[in-house]
């Protein structure tokens, strides 16, 4: 059986070797919204979203944040052996609101047990007064802050058609708000956007090397129903990736990250219940393997092209 950190840097690996202990992440779900759905920047949000946003798991939205750490850390805790936890504001966008609501929801979370605090947001809602509010946070409670950045794809072309409400600037800027606070970010990434390419899949690898990205989660497209996404499926004005493009992609992006950058995972999960189409009728364990499999075959591994930074031209003067 292949090792997943013979060929990428794993996300387990790293929160063990951070916190000593075996670590898992709860999810909380507020009562938000994202400001391409309620006007602010666009209506109807992302093509491929849906109602529920990304939280599909999750407990209710009515219940307090205390409450939803303590009723799945139970879970967790009994099913997976964990020791510490990482409270994760997962759905919709964690920082869309005003300052205030947010700073009380930051502080139910600081429970025992809990190490660090995640928080999933938008790379348009992210500024400096709540930036400095989680400094603080950090220091009073000895807790550590890290955002999960969904960006998608570094094509603003694509980024305008799945109405994501933001460009390419924004992610940057956002990164470079972050990084003064040593918070960790990591980037969300969909691979196979039908207007995307492989170039684009390799150059959203060295935009978030270059950037200094602390980790990535990688996912393929999957089609909710009632979505956009669904509605342009249907009227075939879209045409799928196959799995094995995804793959290529995947090891291709894969090749050019930074070595050092944490993979989160290189395949996601979604429901399916109310969902067309999602990971080509395979289960998402399968595909990894397949991913470890062909990268095995290639030889190949993280960061094995990792050759473009810090003055590549003036390499061959270098002696």
């Amino acid at each position: 059986m292949m090792e997943e950190k013979n060929y990428y840097r794993v996300y387990s690996d790293y929160l063990k070797e951070k916190y000593g202990t075996k670590v898992y992440k709860l999810p909380i779900n507020l009562p938000l919204t994202c400001p391409n759905r309620d006007g602010c920047v666009g209506y109807g949000g992302c093509v491929f979203c849906g109602e529920d946003g990304a939280g599909y798991e999750n407990l209710s939205n009515t219940i307090s944040v205390r409450d939803q750490l303590l009723e799945n850390k139970k879970y967790i805790r009994k099913k997976y052996k964990a020791e510490k936890f990482i409270a994760y504001f997962q759905n919709f966008s964690n920082t869309y609101m005003d300052l205030e609501a947010f700073k009380r929801y930051v502080k139910d979370a600081i429970l025992e047990d809990i190490v660090e605090i995640s928080i999933s947001t938008r790379p348009d809602c992210i500024s400096d007064s709540y930036l400095e509010f989680l400094s603080i946070i950090r220091e009073e409670n000895n807790i550590n802050i890290s955002f999960e950045l969904g960006l998608q794809t570094v094509n603003y072309h694509t980024l305008k058609i799945i109405n994501r409400g933001h460009s390419l600037a924004e992610f940057i800027d956002a990164a470079l708000r972050i990084k003064p606070y040593g918070f960790d970010i990591c980037a969300h990434v969909i691979l196979d956007l039908p207007w995307d390419t492989m170039e684009d899949a390799i150059e959203c690898a060295k935009i978030l090397s270059a950037l200094s990205i602390e980790q990535v989660k990688l996912h393929s497209l999957y089609i909710v129903e009632n979505t956009v996404l669904e509605r342009m499926y249907k009227d075939s004005e879209i045409i799928l990736l196959s799995k094995d493009e995804y793959i290529d992609r995947a090891i291709a992006f894969l090749e050019y990250l930074h070595p050092n950058t944490v993979i989160q995972r290189v395949i996601g999960r979604a429901p399916e219940e109310n969902t067309l189409f999602v990971n080509w009728n395979t289960s998402w364990w399968k595909i990894k393997d397949e991913i470890l499999e062909k990268m095995a075959q290639m030889k190949t591994y993280q960061g094995k092209k990792f050759d473009y930074l810090n003055g590549k031209a003036l390499k061959k003067f270098d002696k």
